[in-house]
């Protein structure tokens, strides 16, 4: 389960078929939670009363009276992935793509996957060792995206990326090992963004299958950002660049 009223209210408005039941502290008067049970019941998903205890007990978060249980979603195939390119390719888009390489913080799993959906990505790609999984913490930093772009995680990374390049995708890694920066790199064609991990960056055979290397300016101390940061910097590049 996973809780707090902004939460819920995504989850109700953007994918209200992937909650089994909205959970609620009886004793709470708050008028957004009510809001959100009348919410609940027009799209006709089961309410279950309970005490405040038992949800601290459950969630162990911050959850302020309110929750939602649901089925986190699965990951998806990579041949789910292929037959989803070849609909963008009839569709005549071109294809955006985030992977992301041994990241493994679902806080930073879930934040990405927010701002993959919002900034347009297609799908997300991670490995399937050594990466964070779909679990309900994921599903709640990423405040319903989850449910809304597809998360695929592969067997073999570098197999992917040799099958990406020859669909004709660019792939760009993000790294601090490059003078090359961001706002200098074309970034419009079929593309795929690739981050690293929180530690070590781009591992050193992911970067060998990049196309090229960006960097983010850095003009403080700090050599690097974190994951989820770096995500929403490069991917709104992407937007900035084919759209304006």
């Amino acid at each position: 389960m996973i809780g707090g009223i902004h939460v819920v209210r995504t989850m109700l408005a953007c994918n209200s078929k992937s909650i089994r039941a909205v959970w609620y502290d009886r004793a709470n008067r708050n008028k957004r939670v009510t809001e959100l049970l009348e919410l609940a019941t027009e799209l006709q998903v089961p309410i279950q009363d309970t005490d405040r205890k038992t949800l601290d007990q459950t969630i162990k978060t911050q959850h302020q009276g309110i929750a939602v249980h649901i089925k986190t979603p699965l990951p998806w195939t990579e041949a789910a992935l292929y037959e989803l390119l070849e609909k963008i390719k009839q569709r005549a888009e071109q294809p955006f793509l985030l992977i992301l390489d041994e990241v493994q913080d679902p806080h930073n799993l879930g934040a990405c996957l927010r701002t993959a959906e919002a900034a347009g990505v297609h799908a997300v790609i991670a490995p399937k060792t050594n990466s964070a999984r779909l679990t309900p913490i994921v599903c709640k930093v990423a405040s319903g995206a989850a449910d809304r772009i597809p998360y695929v995680q592969v067997t073999n990374l570098a197999r992917t990326l040799k099958q990406l390049k020859a669909q004709k995708l660019w792939l760009v890694g993000a790294t601090i090992e490059t003078s090359t920066k961001l706002y200098q790199a074309d970034l419009q064609g079929p593309i795929a963004i690739l981050l690293g991990n929180e530690a070590k960056g781009l591992r050193q055979l992911t970067r060998k299958h990049c196309d090229y290397l960006i960097s983010l300016p850095m003009l403080g101390v700090l050599e690097s950002l974190n994951v989820s940061v770096a995500a929403g910097i490069v991917l709104y590049e992407v937007v900035r660049q084919r759209m304006f």
